[in-house]
């Protein structure tokens, strides 16, 4: 655990991350209709906590790769949570491809592109936990009621932030949506 904060600490200490790329298609107060493109991610999928995949994908990005490769830290980190399962998933750098990816070492890590989707969100400050998680989440579904505006999968959460970081943090639930414009 002490490991994990640590690595935590200097994962998100130091410069400014590259953060995925997004279009903003409707915009209200906090809530926004957004279109991702088509995203290179690594994933880890176990009953485990977010700490324990959390320090795989750290391992990975950190060299435990078919190159020894370090690679760049991204923002958003994406969390779901749904039978028993937990997923993280990492964002690569735009610099890469499936390709050029290094190849994971861990075989519960995966690298795959995402398809392009529109997501519906609400992001809100501080530290998160489940109150404001399902706060934000029923918030969000009620919006999207009000909107017409039908839902794909379940809600998950995103982080931006360090733990360490104290002020303006960014953290947002987001679901998938059938939208079009």
């Amino acid at each position: 655990m002490k490991y994990i904060l640590l690595s935590l600490l200097m994962v998100f200490s130091s410069s400014k991350y590259e953060t995925q790329k997004y279009d903003i298609i409707f915009v209200e107060d906090n809530f926004e209709i957004r279109f991702y493109q088509a995203t290179l991610k690594a994933k880890v999928v176990s009953n485990r906590n977010a700490n324990g995949n959390f320090y795989k994908l750290f391992q990975f990005i950190s060299g435990n790769n078919s190159n020894g490769e370090k690679i760049a830290m991204t923002t958003p980190v994406y969390m779901k949570n749904g039978d028993n399962k937990n997923t993280m998933e990492f964002v690569m750098p735009s610099s890469y491809n499936i390709e050029t990816i290094s190849k994971p070492k861990d075989e519960n890590v995966v690298v795959f592109e995402s398809d392009a989707k529109h997501y519906a969100c609400i992001r809100y400050g501080g530290y998160s936990n489940s109150n404001k998680f399902n706060n934000h989440s029923k918030k969000l579904i009620e919006k999207l009621s009000d909107l017409n505006i039908k839902t794909v999968g379940e809600i998950f959460y995103v982080s931006y932030n360090s733990p360490y970081k104290v002020f303006g943090r960014r953290n947002e639930v987001m679901v998938e949506i059938d939208y079009t414009n």
